[in-house]
């Protein structure tokens, strides 16, 4: 099933992530906004090349799209 964008399920998803890494980041006082910044792409990359998702069958994202 291809879903199209703009769906309210993309929001739904969207929301998520965002509360998920509000909730990973408020965790910690940064010193400056470019120690958040780095502090940030470091989760980025790390959320979708190390960490595995149940609903993607425990593959990360980018396993999951290379095996598309």
């Amino acid at each position: 099933m291809v879903q199209e964008l703009g769906t309210s399920s993309d929001n739904a998803f969207m929301e998520s992530c965002f509360g998920t890494l509000k909730t990973e980041m408020s965790m910690t006082e940064y010193k400056s906004m470019a120690v958040a910044r780095h502090e940030l792409i470091e989760y980025i990359e790390y959320y979708n090349t190390q960490r595995r998702h149940s609903s993607l069958g425990y593959l990360t994202p980018t396993e999951f799209e290379a095996a598309a």
